[in-house]
């Protein structure tokens, strides 16, 4: 596959402007040699893959191109900027919030200990800045960097060659956190858009259950890029909660990579959101290495405008008796755009494998469009595998019960969106993001949509 590497000189500035700037920490042990070698692997495989601007032969990039964001250029923060306008009241109208939560705040990408609320070292779980944990944690250098491929994509390579701060949550063997672990990554506005690579890395021993929520969060409608690598690690028998948002603004880049690795008798339920940037990329990978291993995965997308998202699921069932349901949602308006590729692999030895994907879609525009392309690898011949897609406007005969119980076009219109955003609302089981994410969701619906496109 030919890859075209975008010409942009401002990576490369940056990314010896960060080596120095590492290098200059040394001291505080915050550039060990191994992270550095990670770095310097990543920024080579960036400069030799580059952007994945050539689509053509590319299936992964089929429907979307990346041309404008590979043009675009972009500062790189390296410091907090104590002048960045962050606060604590925009982090709260911005993101889910609970003062019970372990609340640990990013601005730009980098760790901010002043917006940051909750105990992040307990006796329960450790969550705090992955930059403090990159020396001397062995956990930290035994997982990071190993389920992201980096020869799969040259965005991967970009965050990871400049990997510098983010999130690192490990919950020791048996332990139930006790708090939710909040993570929120916020970009503050610049005169000049910025370019920020946000790292999670979340490790659960044998055993043990945590709910974390991750949040992409802006301030500002200005421009700017967020590269976001996350890797989750399930141990035998752990249960873990996941909870993303995506929301930053509509001339925002957001391309996102998950990677979910599943030992035996784990159990992973995602819940994602995305309302519409620019361009989003949502990539999620899940992998179930052990038998018993399942995944539940639920999503909702919302476009208006010239906005565009991409998700791109891919589930590999790599063990025999294992489960994965796969429901994603999308609300589609103006001349958007939206794609969703999911694809489940069942491997030879995968007997007794059960999956499950659905793609629906509410297109509010005649102008709106949804690319959607569910699809079913199966290599062994005891399985129960099903998917599907659909794609339409409201229901016109639901649209007229209603109005014929005294609900006028309006009204009624709203009931059915918000019903069907609901049924991926209301599967998540934490109150305050439940009540957010549903607010959130009824304040951008666009007020055109429900005028148009049926009868009235």
């Amino acid at each position: 596959m030919t890859q075209t590497a975008a010409k942009n000189q401002s990576y490369a500035d940056g990314f010896l402007a960060l080596a120095q700037v590492l290098n200059g920490h040394a001291s505080a042990g915050q550039a060990p040699s191994w992270a550095q070698e990670l770095r310097d692997t990543a920024w080579s495989t960036f400069q030799r893959l580059g952007f994945p601007t050539a689509r053509r032969g590319n299936e992964r990039w089929k429907y979307t191109s990346v041309r404008p964001l590979a043009a675009a250029r972009f500062s790189i923060p390296l410091e907090l900027d104590p002048d960045s306008g962050a606060n604590i009241q925009d982090v709260k109208r911005l993101a889910p919030w609970h003062d019970d939560w372990t609340n640990l705040v990013f601005v730009d990408g980098l760790f901010s200990p002043e917006l940051s609320t909750g105990d992040p070292i307990n006796q329960t779980a450790a969550a705090g800045s992955l930059a403090l944990s990159l020396d001397g944690n062995s956990i930290v250098q035994q997982h990071l960097g190993r389920y992201t491929g980096l020869d799969d994509d040259g965005l991967p390579a970009l965050n990871t060659a400049f990997l510098r701060d983010g999130a690192f949550i490990h919950v020791p063997r048996g332990i139930n956190a006790g708090s939710v672990l909040n993570l929120i990554y916020l970009t503050t506005p610049r005169s000049q858009p910025k370019a920020v690579f946000p790292r999670t890395l979340i490790v659960a021993e044998p055993n043990s259950s945590v709910t974390i929520n991750e949040s992409y969060v802006s301030m500002s409608d200005l421009g700017h890029f967020t590269n976001a690598v996350t890797e989750i690690v399930l141990e035998d028998g752990v249960n873990v909660e996941h909870n993303q948002l995506v929301n930053e603004g509509t001339n925002a880049y957001h391309v996102g990579h998950t990677r979910v690795h599943q030992s035996q008798d784990s159990a992973f339920s995602s819940s994602s959101f995305a309302i519409g940037s620019a361009l989003a990329r949502i990539d999620f990978q899940v992998t179930l290495n052990g038998p018993g291993s399942s995944c539940n995965l639920d999503g909702l997308y919302l476009t208006k405008d010239s906005q565009h998202v991409d998700n791109l699921i891919n589930i590999d069932h790599a063990s025999p008796d294992t489960t994965s349901n796969l429901r994603y949602k999308g609300i589609l308006d103006g001349n958007s755009r939206a794609v969703f590729g999911g694809t489940v692999l069942v491997r030879k030895d995968s007997q007794k494998a059960t999956a499950h994907q659905s793609d629906k879609n509410l297109l509010l525009s005649d102008e709106a469009e949804v690319d959607s392309k569910p699809s079913l690898l199966i290599y062994a011949d005891d399985v129960q595998c099903g998917h599907g897609a659909t794609a339409g406007n409201i229901d016109p005969i639901a649209l007229f019960y209603l109005r014929s119980r005294g609900l006028d076009h309006e009204t009624a219109s709203k009931f059915l969106i918000h019903a069907f955003a609901g049924e991926i609302i209301q599967s998540v089981t934490l109150e305050p993001l439940r009540d957010f994410l549903d607010q959130l969701f009824q304040d951008e619906l666009p007020a055109a949509s429900i005028k148009i496109g049926v009868a009235q």
